[in-house]
């Protein structure tokens, strides 16, 4: 599609860059003579609602800061042709990741640009948004006056807090993601915190964290990266350890927040010295003794990396209820991991029941000490076709001698052993049925339904119910 020579009052100058979903340009706001950003959905992704809105609520997410260290929104629109558009602040000193391409920056600048990307962060939290995607390449830089100043950009990823506290679609880029993220936890402002540790350590050394490729492979992440001192002979243990406690896989070992991160690199950087008040934790480990440019426009319409992830077995989730997605949105990752992770199952927990299910099969709370997991929430009740399965606690003082047949099946059989009773049903056309009541205490079962095409199927999910009361 020909780009038309202006949008609203905005006059096209020249396209900057473009990414997977959408073209940035700069542009002259005619009636304040002032360049801007004007980013637009590419015309491919027009139809599609979810892209949409996800193009939008980047827009509502800039709208809610307002911070000179976070890109601003001016405006938004929709173009005759009916894209949405979004006019930006214009970013004309380039992005971090032009600045590492260089190689290591001297350590007062990189303490400096830190430092501004973390107050960046702050007015985020502040307002209620998580990042999700802090990287070089999202942090740009504008010049006035005083030199230049850092800002964050590219909220595609973002989310609100209160979200991403139960359910979220896991993504990020897979050099700075926190590996919470990948995994599907619930998560906080320390996977933001970890992100600015990784675009930490890629400014003092040049390069990224731990070399990963994929989102696959962050998941094998189990210690913070090698220290920097073995990549440039001038970085002090302080500001190595500071550094790397931020990159702790295990977020309860990282810097409690954004401040004291903040504080303790600036004062490792001046003093030498890690602050007394910011010791490390006790097992972080001691640091060992001794392409081409990427402009605002591809940071701003870069295609977000997104997939998702299964937490390890070394980790425990308490009290999570997750919904994991498979929906690769960019090329590259590594499509090996990217296929390991979407064949493993997920585990769903809430109020104290937990079952482990396939990946595509969706999730929804159904009230208390009850909730349905199956391919469409909405119809599992009615739709014989419907996979899934339904774990609830009832109030009973033994197990059932019958049950009611689902729809599309005929009949049941029964078998009772011992605190246990299944039922199966003879079904015809549609998945089968397997129901079963496990006798929790004298007064509580836990009933499991399982509809599912698959025999090994049902088995599994049956088998992994589970109520801790």
């Amino acid at each position: 599609m020909d780009q038309p020579p202006r949008i609203g009052r905005y006059s096209l100058v020249r396209r900057v860059g473009a990414g997977g979903f959408a073209t940035v340009w700069l542009a002259r706001d005619e009636q304040l003579d002032a360049e801007v950003a004007v980013k637009i959905l590419s015309d491919n992704w027009v139809e599609d609602e979810d892209v949409r809105r996800r193009f939008l609520a980047e827009g509502r997410f800039l709208r809610k800061v307002d911070s000179l260290y976070v890109v601003g929104v001016h405006d938004i629109g929709e173009a005759d042709d009916g894209r949405p558009f979004m006019v930006l602040t214009y970013a004309d000193g380039g992005t971090l990741a032009d600045r590492i391409k260089a190689g290591p920056l001297e350590f007062g600048e990189a303490v400096r640009i830190i430092t501004q990307v973390g107050r960046g962060l702050k007015h985020l939290h502040a307002r209620g948004v998580l990042h999700r995607d802090v990287k070089p390449a999202n942090v740009l830089f504008r010049t006035d006056p005083n030199g230049d100043r850092a800002m964050l950009s590219d909220l595609g990823l973002g989310k609100s807090l209160a979200e991403v506290s139960r359910i979220t679609m896991p993504g990020g880029t897979p050099a700075y993601v926190a590996p919470e993220q990948v995994m599907g936890e619930r998560l906080d402002h320390r996977a933001d915190l970890y992100s600015l540790g990784a675009v930490a350590y890629a400014a003092f050394t040049g390069q990224a964290p731990h070399g990963v490729m994929s989102l696959g492979a962050v998941m094998q992440i189990d210690s913070p990266p090698p220290s920097m001192t073995t990549l440039r002979e001038d970085v002090t243990d302080a500001v190595d350890v500071v550094v790397r406690r931020a990159l702790e896989p295990d977020r309860d070992k990282r810097w409690p927040d954004l401040d004291s991160f903040l504080n303790a690199l600036r004062e490792a950087h001046t003093t030498g010295k890690v602050p007394a008040g910011l010791v490390p934790a006790a097992d972080m480990p001691t640091p060992a003794a001794t392409t081409a440019p990427v402009d605002q426009a591809t940071a701003l319409a870069s295609a977000s990396q997104s997939t998702v992830a299964t937490k390890p077995q070394r980790r425990r989730r308490a009290g999570v209820f997750t919904a994991l997605a498979a929906v690769v949105l960019a090329a590259g990752g590594g499509y090996g991991g990217y296929q390991y992770v979407l064949t493993r199952p997920v585990t769903v927990e809430n109020d104290g029941l937990s079952v482990k299910v396939p990946r595509q099969w969706g999730q929804q709370a159904n009230g208390d000490k009850s909730l349905v997991v199956s391919t469409n929430t909405s119809t599992w009740q009615t739709d014989p076709n419907t996979q899934g399965v339904y774990v609830g606690v009832e109030n009973a003082t033994q197990l059932p001698t019958s049950a009611t047949v689902p729809a599309g099946c005929s009949g049941f059989s029964r078998l009772t052993a011992g605190t246990v009773a299944t039922f199966t049903y003879n079904c015809s056309g549609v998945p089968a049925v397997v129901e079963q009541y496990q006798q929790v205490n004298a007064t509580t079962l836990l009933r499991i339904q399982v509809r599912a095409a698959d025999e090994k199927t049902r088995t599994e999910v049956l088998a992994s119910a589970a109520y801790s009361s």
